[in-house]
């Protein structure tokens, strides 16, 4: 049976080892070749080695006193991300966040599955991207509505992940899926400028070469794309950028 494994980590902070918890979800192909969200899922709580910061305290609610006996990231991290019978790929909403933590030699070398660049892909007409924005606008069959709650804890936000990664894979196969995750992000409009918010094609040749100029990888690959379909040149890349653009 193929599977592909949704993981979610809440951190302490933005150290390599700040995990607090880490949260996965199951889903796996039929023999008949349908994909289906599994009852395989879980959670661990991770012992950061340090204080969790106020700020993402905010945000998970998880405190140090329930992490203190917990096992650390390098002990915990191994035996969810390679189980037993092994994964086809590992999944993550923006999943870069994700791999800043499980590293290869964690992972076991694994391939990744970005649901975020997927869903770009894939549903472009939306109004937004983040998880729990595509849970509301696509209201996925079969999501248990409190199993996804609370959000910004990771047992939840793997298990709403999932049933996006489920629907994807009824759309597209499990190779275009890892090609997209491979490439930058293709964003369905301009995210700045004077012309933000419109589709790329009734973006100006101006604007869209000053934003193929972008430092954010993101803007720069949608804009070069389009310009591509043009059958212009892209520009000299920039440099990438230390924080990236929302979308």
């Amino acid at each position: 049976m193929t599977r592909i494994r949704v993981i979610d980590l809440e951190t302490a902070g933005n150290g390599p080892q700040d995990v607090c918890e880490i949260g996965w979800q199951d889903v796996v192909q039929d023999p008949g070749g349908l994909w289906r969200v599994d009852d395989d899922r879980g959670a661990l709580l991770v012992n950061p080695g340090r204080p969790i910061s106020p700020e993402t305290m905010a945000v998970h609610h998880i405190l140090d006193a329930e992490v203190a006996g917990a096992p650390f990231w390098k002990d915990a991290a191994p035996g969810v991300l390679k189980p037993e019978g092994g994964v086809a790929a590992l999944a993550a909403h923006r999943a870069s966040f994700e791999q800043r933590y499980c590293t290869p030699t964690l992972a076991g070398g694994a391939a990744w599955i970005c649901t975020w660049k997927c869903a770009l892909r894939l549903w472009p007409q939306l109004t937004s991207f983040s998880n729990q924005m595509l849970r509301y606008q696509r209201m996925p069959q079969g999501l248990v509505h409190a199993l996804g709650l609370p959000a910004h804890r990771a047992l939840p936000d793997a298990y709403v992940t999932a049933h996006h990664l489920r629907d994807m894979l009824g759309e597209a196969s499990l190779e275009q899926l890892l090609a997209w995750s491979a490439e930058p992000g293709l964003l369905p409009r301009a995210p700045k400028g004077p012309e933000r918010g419109k589709a790329w094609p009734l973006v100006g040749d101006e604007a869209l070469r000053l934003l193929a100029q972008d430092r954010d990888p993101d803007v720069r690959f949608s804009a070069e794309t389009e310009l591509r379909r043009r059958g212009d040149v892209a520009p000299a890349q920039a440099a990438e950028p230390a924080q990236r653009t929302l979308l």
